[in-house]
């Protein structure tokens, strides 16, 4: 008889512990992303009408970022984070619109191509996005509007696994944030 309050209190407690790690369900609302999100498309890709005028682009704006410097995106040679001459004219451009535009934030996003692990190309992505952070500093942007973040070989611009679609995935591109 001793056994059987003993055996009662042991599958008490061992249904209370199921019930406990059984799963519930919630509704939970899924926030979508937010609107300073950069939209997948290639580099390569205008996304700015050619008969639009430059009256018509909102000031500040990511359009505005590449019609004022030409592009928002550099590019690296392989296996590299070294700024080249056409990289660092495209970033003077990208620092004189952000003297233009003091109260704009950006976020400079470090790429990869599909070579190389994901830890290795996650850290080259960004000491690139960190490259084109220090150059904007060197020419006077206050860093408390740069951050950078690295995607690594996750969001290439172009698909493919030829020496032309590498070549446009190693890249830092300026995303504006907004003020």
């Amino acid at each position: 008889m001793n056994r059987n309050p003993l055996r009662l209190a042991l599958l008490a407690g061992l249904g209370l512990a199921i019930a406990a790690c059984t799963p519930t369900t919630t509704d939970v609302a899924v926030a979508p992303p937010p609107a300073t999100a950069r939209p997948e498309t290639p580099a390569t890709t205008p996304t700015t009408p050619v008969a639009e005028t430059a009256s018509s682009l909102v000031p500040g704006s990511q359009d505005d970022l590449r019609q004022q410097a030409g592009s928002d995106t550099v590019l690296f040679a392989y296996d590299s984070y070294e700024l080249d001459a056409e990289a660092r004219g495209v970033l003077a451009r990208h620092a004189e619109w952000l003297r233009a535009n003091p109260n704009v934030r950006v976020t400079l996003e470090g790429h990869c191509d599909e070579r190389g692990t994901r830890e290795y190309n996650l850290a080259l992505g960004e000491r690139r996005a960190n490259s084109a952070k220090n150059f904007l500093a060197g020419q006077g942007i206050a860093v408390d509007r740069l951050s950078i973040i690295s995607y690594g070989k996750e969001r290439p611009a172009v698909e493919g696994s030829d020496e032309g679609a590498f070549a446009q995935n190693r890249r830092a591109v300026t995303i504006v944030m907004g003020g």
